[in-house]
């Protein structure tokens, strides 16, 4: 046995002990798809994505990523929004121009777009959002400004 050949089994041996082996736990309750269908890929989260948006942006996209059609299409009013999400409405619009400005919806004054997620999430400069004060951007955008004044 040549030494790659037996790290490639050590590691293949390693990673079957530690994989966990999934089970469906309620059999009568296993989900199926009727009628509509939404879903959000994996890079959401893996790519940063979910990390980069503000509380009501995430509460935004998420409302909308279930309430649209397969081509990602949905044309709910700003005032059916705000109450389903419980939303002032300068909250709606800081969140809607927000997820634009992300590139992660599309709006034409009536029908919203979710998009295809651009190839990495948005890291510019974007207000403070004091909803949810861990975001690492913002943060790190604070320090340095104020270490620059002094």
């Amino acid at each position: 046995m040549t030494p790659r050949f037996a790290i490639r089994v050590i590691k293949e041996k390693v990673k079957e002990s530690v994989m966990i082996k999934k089970k469906i736990l309620v059999i009568e309750r296993v989900r199926g798809i009727d009628g509509g269908f939404s879903f959000i890929p994996h890079r959401f989260v893996a790519d940063g994505f979910l990390s980069a948006l503000g509380q009501k942006e995430l509460l935004l996209y998420l409302f909308l990523v279930v309430v649209a059609d397969r081509n990602g299409l949905s044309f709910y009013s700003y005032d059916k929004i705000c109450t389903l999400l419980e939303l002032s409405l300068d909250k709606y619009l800081e969140a809607r121009d927000g997820l634009m400005k992300k590139d992660m919806i599309a709006f034409d004054g009536t029908v919203f777009q979710v998009l295809d997620l651009p190839p990495k999430p948005f890291v510019g400069p974007t207000r403070v959002d004091h909803e949810r004060p861990q975001n690492r951007y913002a943060i790190a955008r604070l320090i340095d400004q104020t270490t620059k004044r002094f």
